[in-house]
């Protein structure tokens, strides 16, 4: 049994661990950290087409703009500031994410610019592009056999390589300024002061940590404005399941065909009493409506934009039914040519058993007449 050191009568206990090598590495690193953000423009409100007679507007913000394609790039730059100025991020440790998505790619992308190892934890079945992207940015991927032992492996990793955690699906929330310092929340908001309806009916997100809806939704409550936010989740995901009943602790066993968001558990980083509505959005109506974004804009996107996409589509119809004129935002989260083998290849389709054709159906006719088919 160890017992706490007492100071004899008089005496003064005095334990002194600055480290002056350490705190100059540390100041250089949140300044490079910093720099990246200050070199970066803002990203793009694109607006989505629709007829001027419905007097609504549908922008989507391009988050496929940053230095690491992803809206994630945000969230790897608010981890690695977090992580930094708690002072668990040190010189020569590696940091350690579980994630086989853009999160990986846009932490690789910070550690190599502040000279940190960084070790990606994913499945062993994920796409040779998103390994290359890691890679790329010098980190390293380590693979498991069971996607749900990621969260373990890297805890496990961080304590034997003396490394950092990041642990993105508990700290987003928090990492995240929300209040402001040019969050997207805030960006979405100063783009909008000279449009037509500069305060929207509604923003749309989408849920992988769940840090962005809740950044969005604190920010809306923080600047008190009458906007209203909605999550959408894909199939095999358990956000919309424990939003709606009330339960922390539902799972599911599949992992989600969408990449980038949907989780097998409530993540801790999702905020559930923050946001206004959820929708459960099949995967098919994912995929159809990033194919009719790339029609009307040109743009490919990634799925988990479709998602998000498909939802922000049944809120218009609602407002048309209803006779509101106004405005609605979603995200476009990363660039489709990620997955041209994927959501973008009708073999694809075929082998996931998707069929979108309805979906697309449902597209075009509510561009055309404005009404959401049944």
């Amino acid at each position: 049994m160890s017992t706490t050191p007492q100071a004899p009568t008089g005496a003064t206990l005095d334990v002194d661990r600055s480290d002056a090598a350490y705190r100059s590495w540390l100041k250089e690193a949140v300044r490079k950290v910093q720099a990246d953000a200050n070199r970066s423009a803002d990203t793009h409100l694109l607006r989505f087409p629709l007829p001027e007679r419905w007097g609504i507007d549908l922008y989507l913000k391009d988050e496929s703009t940053h230095p690491t394609g992803s809206l994630k790039h945000r969230l790897a730059r608010s981890l690695f500031l977090y992580g930094l100025c708690n002072g668990w991020i040190r010189p020569t440790r590696p940091v350690i994410e579980a994630s086989s998505g853009s999160t990986a790619v846009s932490e690789a992308y910070f550690a190599k610019l502040i000279g940190v190892p960084f070790v990606a934890v994913m499945p062993r079945t994920t796409s040779a592009e998103k390994i290359r992207l890691i890679e790329f940015h010098g980190g390293r991927c380590h693979f498991v056999d069971d996607s749900r032992k990621m969260y373990e492996e890297s805890a496990a990793l961080a304590v034997e390589t003396g490394g950092h955690y990041m642990d993105q699906f508990t700290y987003a929330e928090r990492a995240t300024d929300w209040r402001g310092n040019n969050n997207i929340a805030e960006s979405i908001f100063r783009q909008l002061e000279l449009e037509r309806f500069p305060e929207p009916a509604w923003i749309v997100a989408t849920a992988g940590t769940g840090g962005t809806s809740a950044t969005l939704a604190r920010y809306v409550h923080y600047t008190q404005r009458d906007t209203l936010v909605c999550v959408a989740d894909p199939e095999n995901s358990c956000f919309f399941e424990g939003w709606t009943t009330g339960d922390p602790d539902v799972t599911c066993d599949c992992g989600s065909r969408i990449e980038g968001i949907g989780r097998p558990r409530m993540e801790p980083s999702f905020v559930p009493g923050a946001v206004d509505r959820m929708m459960k959005v099949p995967d098919a109506a994912s995929v159809a409506a990033v194919r009719a974004l790339e029609q009307a804009i040109g743009r490919k996107a990634g799925g988990s934009t479709g998602t998000g996409l498909w939802s922000a589509l049944k809120i218009i119809a609602e407002m048309v039914a209803a006779g509101q004129q106004g405005s609605v935002v979603t995200l476009l989260c990363d660039p489709g040519d990620r997955y041209l083998d994927k959501y973008y290849s009708d073999e694809w389709l075929v082998a996931q058993g998707l069929d979108i054709v309805p979906y697309s159906e449902a597209i075009t006719s509510l561009l055309a007449t404005g009404v959401w088919p049944r």
